[in-house]
């Protein structure tokens, strides 16, 4: 693990690194000041994570952290573009901080080579403000959904096939507009599909440039959320068709609580 030390003032250099963020209103001085602030935890530095992690990091994002405990392959290089050919055979988690030490230096890194899991999530969690789920399988989504959802804290969470993504945010310990609690990621996915119904991309592909569309896409509901502008994918759930070129939103809402005779 390692850290970097900076404060959440902005100095000279940073203000004209982050100059295009600052002329816009909507972000401002302010705003870039809380993405300094901020504090992110990613899971996966992988298809997902590589362009999450590295909009974040340019964005200036003050702390990132990063749990992942595989190894960077030959076969990830077509998608996870963070890493690179002479990083072959390294630890994802080191791969990516080195490589956003190179793309900017201010932002600190948190590199656990480690998979996150329920008990992980009780001894570091505590320490982020925000939780990006990139893992790929179900296991570890359930998982970062429960503990978002004890630490109240918002989650973004994205998943791929082979030429479609979704992306959603939750908030569940909240309420929306209408008074209603926001939904949680079991109201969206009851249940978890029987194992092997929905095949890894090592066994069906995917398309390299669509992680990147589905994670940049996270990215940019992180700096939403994160300077409190726009509207958050809060109880809406996007869906891209890379092959059609078309974006669709579906809306969805808490389930009705059953009693415990139902």
């Amino acid at each position: 693990m390692m850290e970097n030390q900076n404060s959440d003032t902005l100095r000279p250099d940073e203000i004209e690194r982050y100059r295009r963020h600052i002329l816009l209103p909507e972000i401002g001085g302010q705003g870039q000041q809380k993405l300094k602030s901020a504090r992110v935890l990613v899971i996966g530095a992988g298809g997902l994570g590589a362009p999450i992690l590295e909009y974040l990091a340019a964005a200036g994002v003050g702390t990132i952290g990063i749990v992942d405990d595989d190894r960077v392959s030959l076969s990830n290089l077509q998608r996870q573009v963070i890493h690179d050919t002479g990083t072959i055979g390294e630890m994802k988690t080191r791969s990516a901080r080195e490589a956003i030490a190179r793309l900017n230096p201010n932002t600190r890194v948190m590199d656990f080579e480690e998979r996150f899991s329920a008990d992980w999530a009780q001894m570091h969690l505590s320490r982020f403000r925000l939780l990006i789920d990139g893992s790929d399988n179900f296991d570890t989504r359930y998982a970062a959904a429960d503990a978002a959802e004890a630490a109240r804290i918002p989650l973004v969470t994205g998943a791929v096939g082979r030429f479609d993504g979704s992306v959603t945010v939750l908030k569940p310990y909240e309420a929306g507009e209408d008074g209603e609690l926001n939904p949680t990621y079991r109201d969206l996915f009851p249940e978890q599909p029987p194992e092997g119904l929905i095949p890894a991309c090592a066994e069906t592909g995917v398309v390299g440039a669509l992680t990147g569309v589905i994670g940049t896409l996270m990215a940019m509901e992180a700096i939403k959320l994160v300077t409190g502008i726009g509207e958050p994918l809060v109880r809406r759930l996007l869906l891209y068709d890379a092959l059609a070129t078309r974006f669709d939103v579906i809306k969805y809402k808490r389930r009705a609580t059953r009693t415990a005779t139902e």
